[in-house]
């Protein structure tokens, strides 16, 4: 993946740039679902909930979630990039096929969507860090880590689903991926601790990368350096691989025929 990170890489990378400085507006509006899941859940059932147990002491119900939150718009604005738009670009506008009548590469072209993709998760990631910084819902200097450990969050499931998208077929097919998002959001110890969760669902939920991901945003926004973090990072890190080589592979069965 490093070897394939060349000029012809950041091409398609400053590509993407040009075209969303139009578009900038698209990239906005994905900042504010985690907003509305903050204010809505993060204070009113937190207002219900009061505290909750995390790393042996009670923590504001508010600043447990949002840690999540910020994991979940992460894996929102890199899902959406490398699905949804790629599949357009695949399949319809065949973008693709005039930039591989380029010297650019099959691993060029999916290293530089992988970067925009990622660029736009660390976008509502760092935006929704300075909403937890001012609603005082940080609790450790550590929290300004929060956008490097969005990148591997990032990579994982911008990977993922540039995989998945060299799959379908149609627009319908999307279906399909929001019947696997939606619980992944909602069962990531994105509201609760997986703790809760009995028996076999528990490690269900431990082997999310959402759950992943979560668990290493927050460790840091709460300063609990712990050494499962560096499980968090190799999974999600595997994950990019296994992601990245397969959407290479279907690439080039796909547009080198």
């Amino acid at each position: 993946m490093i070897a394939s990170l060349a000029p012809r890489a950041l091409s398609v990378f400053e590509r993407n740039i040009f075209v969303y400085r139009r578009q900038w507006l698209m990239i906005v509006t994905g900042f504010f679902e985690p907003l509305f899941f903050l204010l809505g859940i993060g204070y009113g059932v937190g207002g219900v909930i009061g505290t909750i147990p995390y790393a042996g002491v009670d923590v504001p119900y508010a600043a447990f979630v949002a840690p999540a939150l910020l994991a979940s718009s992460a894996m929102n604005g890199a899902i959406f990039d490398s699905t949804f738009n790629i599949f357009y670009k695949l399949k319809y506008a065949k973008v693709y096929d005039a930039i591989l009548s380029t010297p650019v590469s099959v691993g060029d072209l999916a290293v530089g969507e992988l970067l925009w993709s990622n660029l736009r998760g660390v976008i509502y990631a760092t935006a929704f860090l300075l909403v937890m910084v001012a609603f005082g819902l940080v609790h450790s200097p550590l929290a300004l880590l929060a956008p490097v450990g969005v990148v591997f969050i990032g990579f994982a499931f911008g990977a993922a689903g540039f995989a998945i998208t060299t799959h379908l077929r149609s627009w319908k097919d999307f279906d399909f991926l929001f019947i696997v998002l939606t619980p992944l959001f909602l069962f990531s110890a994105t509201f609760y601790p997986a703790e809760i969760y009995p028996g076999v669902l528990r490690w269900v939920v431990e082997v999310s990368p959402l759950t992943r991901g979560t668990h290493l945003i927050r460790s840091l926004c709460f300063g609990d350096l712990n050494p499962l973090m560096l499980v968090d990072i190799a999974y999600l890190a595997v994950i990019s691989l296994i992601g990245y080589r397969h959407a290479v592979r279907r690439l080039g069965v796909l547009l080198l025929k």
